[in-house]
């Protein structure tokens, strides 16, 4: 399951990318760590920054590359 903060949901629509392109980015996108427990995956155009947690996935932040 994914979880969007307001700031997550704020960069989505300013940026026009969809759950859907969220999704495929975790999925697909070449991913790194960030300090100290953030997941950063870059996919296309785009980066998701996200943290595992025991339930969901919590995307943080959306940003262009």
């Amino acid at each position: 399951m994914l979880k969007f903060s307001i700031h997550a949901r704020e960069r989505m629509a300013l940026r026009c990318i969809s759950k859907e392109q969220i999704r495929e980015a975790i999925k697909r996108g070449s991913k790194h760590l960030q300090k100290p427990n953030k997941i950063v995956s870059e996919y296309r155009y785009f980066s998701v920054v996200f943290t595992v947690q025991k339930d969901c996935i919590y995307v943080i932040t959306v940003q262009i590359r």
